[in-house]
């Protein structure tokens, strides 16, 4: 097919039409918001942005109500297997952040500059000519909100995320209970107690049978438990199992060296020290009969339970908690109160003695 002259002409100048740039349209004028205009609307949003603010603290509270209000497990259930307390603390503490961002967003929606910017593109690293113009845009960008004229949105802004702040602080608490934080309902709660107290029988581990005075020959070691563990499940046959197992040993009464205080704590020359070392909590019961010397199997700590368990090697910084044993009416032996003083590893708010 062949094009005349004239069209190829006409179809070249269209082309060279359509390739021209388009020119730059501009920014449309620009339309001042109503509190930009009337500083009645703009006190009014100054008020709303401080009242959502206020709003936030107050469900913060209720969030620190609801937890000491609502006891996990014990408490209706709301649905979907959530229970009061799942749902009271999340929603409390989910509308408290809410009402400090829509408090945010409402503020600079109103009350904060309203300005169109372009920034051009620049190298990786700035100038320091256009570092001096970036603070310098911080410090208008800070005047152009307003925060230090409008004193109400920012104290109120202060308080609620102060208030928000606390919320982890509390939470902390579910870490666990401190060392002598023990509820009367709930015995052998916390680091310094275990279920032992007196007139429990000691009874063997695993088997769970009591232990008679004269089942016991000399140079015997028992692994033993108080009776009633195994009454526990899950967790809690746990927790009570690491605090409470003992040994109990049988060694002449003559080559027992008491502690102060603990003369009575024998019987006939058996004695019960706690299983847990001292040291990182370990389970021992490496005894060696002809000197009493107990070895943890971790790092080597030997006590001598002659000697009220002192430490004579190793990396343990406390003898074994003794448990005082005394004989009930059937011949079994039973323990005279708990241990007195917390067993296991030293923690910071523990006294070495």
């Amino acid at each position: 097919m062949s094009i005349k002259p004239d069209d190829h002409t006409t179809g070249s100048s269209e082309l060279a039409k359509v390739s021209e740039p388009i020119a730059d349209p501009g920014l449309p004028a620009h339309t001042w918001r109503p509190t930009d205009v009337d500083e009645k609307l703009a006190k009014r949003a100054e008020r709303q942005v401080a009242g959502l603010f206020g709003l936030s603290a107050v469900f913060t509270i209720l969030f620190f109500v609801s937890y000491f209000a609502f006891k996990v497990g014990d408490n209706w259930n709301v649905g979907a297997g959530l229970g009061s307390s799942t749902v009271a603390l999340g929603l409390t503490l989910g509308l408290a952040l809410l009402c400090i961002g829509v408090g945010i967003i409402q503020w600079a929606r109103k009350l904060m500059a309203d300005h169109e910017i372009v920034e051009m593109r620049h190298p990786a690293r700035s100038s320091d000519e256009d570092r001096e113009i970036t603070i310098a845009a911080l410090g208008d960008g800070l005047e152009e909100s307003g925060i230090g004229r409008r004193p109400l949105i920012r104290n109120s802004l202060f308080g609620a995320i102060g208030v928000v702040a606390l919320a982890p602080i509390v939470l902390l608490r579910d870490l666990g209970p401190t060392p002598g934080q023990v509820e009367d309902e709930e015995e052998g709660k916390g680091l310094e107690h275990t279920i032992w107290k007196a007139n429990k029988r000691v009874v063997r581990d695993v088997v769970g049978t009591p232990i008679r005075v004269a089942d016991l020959q000399v140079g015997d070691l028992v692994n033993a438990v108080p009776d009633g563990l195994f009454d526990l499940e899950g967790v809690d046959l746990q927790v009570q199992k690491a605090k409470s197992a003992v040994i109990v040993v049988r060694m002449e009464p003559d080559e027992i060296t008491p502690g102060a205080g603990r003369e009575d704590w024998s019987v006939e020359g058996i004695i019960c020290y706690s299983k847990i070392c001292s040291h990182v909590g370990c389970p021992i019961s490496l005894y060696e009969r002809t000197t009493h010397h107990v070895l943890c199997p971790c790092h080597q700590s030997t006590f001598d339970l002659a000697d009220s368990a002192r430490v004579v090697f190793g990396p343990a910084a406390r003898p074994l908690p003794q448990l005082p044993l005394a004989v009930d009416s059937e011949g079994f032996l039973v323990a005279q109160s708990d241990f007195t003083e917390p067993v296991g590893p030293s923690y910071w708010e523990r006294v070495v003695e």
